[in-house]
């Protein structure tokens, strides 16, 4: 799941980054409204987190803007202005969901689940490859009955590959769905997962092989 965070409390916006990584999230973050116009003419992103006191203006401002450029992203507004009256003008105002500060994490993610299950935007239905099931909006892979368990990074891999099983995926297109852009990728990073990952499948019996499409990528197979 990639999510774009338009906070500009930088202290909670580390915070809240961190413990979203620790769920399996890669997290953008702009502290500007026109740093996120500028992120969503950029990337696709499965939900927005959007503060409502921004430097440069009312967060809600943002939501019409993004309608109108034909972006349907789900977008949760998390803000401390959190009266009836608000929450209100918020959900009026286009917001798929409301949330006041101070908010658990488990909270936020069952609140993300949630709308990434109403439809049109139904884009984390679990995917059946070799002997797994892998569910990407609980970040977990099966095989059988049992938890088949995958450092962050490499489950991140593992989705983006089975997502389009059978067909090459850009190495540029798998550092998107890992890193986000703020970091800085190692020549070698996503070699060093995928070969973690290869052996971790190969020694759980999942069924399936990565094939390594030199200069290009890499493509998931079913044995």
């Amino acid at each position: 799941m990639r999510l774009l965070l338009i906070e500009d409390e930088k202290e909670l916006a580390e915070a809240l980054s961190a413990a979203l990584s620790k769920q399996g999230v890669v997290i953008d973050h702009a502290m500007l409204l026109a740093d996120a116009c500028e992120l969503t003419r950029q990337n696709t992103y499965d939900a927005i987190l959007l503060d409502r006191r921004l430097p440069d203006g009312e967060g809600l401002t943002f939501i019409p803007k993004l309608r109108r450029a034909g972006v349907d992203t789900p977008i949760i507004v998390m803000t401390a202005r959190n009266e009836p009256k608000e929450r209100i003008e918020g959900l009026n105002g286009g917001a798929d969901d409301y949330l006041g500060k101070p908010f658990l994490v488990d909270e936020l993610m069952a609140r993300l689940r949630a709308v990434l299950r109403r439809p049109p935007n139904v884009v984390e239905e679990k995917i059946a490859v070799g002997k797994m099931i892998i569910d990407p909006l609980n970040m977990n892979v099966m095989i059988g009955s049992a938890l088949l368990e995958l450092p962050r990074r490499e489950l991140l891999v593992l989705i983006a590959l089975a997502k389009r099983k059978d067909k090459t995926v850009l190495r540029s297109a798998l550092e998107t769905a890992v890193y986000n852009y703020e970091e800085e990728i190692q020549s070698n990073a996503l070699d060093a997962h995928i070969s973690r990952l290869r052996k971790r499948l190969s020694e759980s019996s999942a069924g399936v092989t990565v094939h390594n499409i030199r200069g290009v990528g890499y493509l998931l197979k079913e044995e």
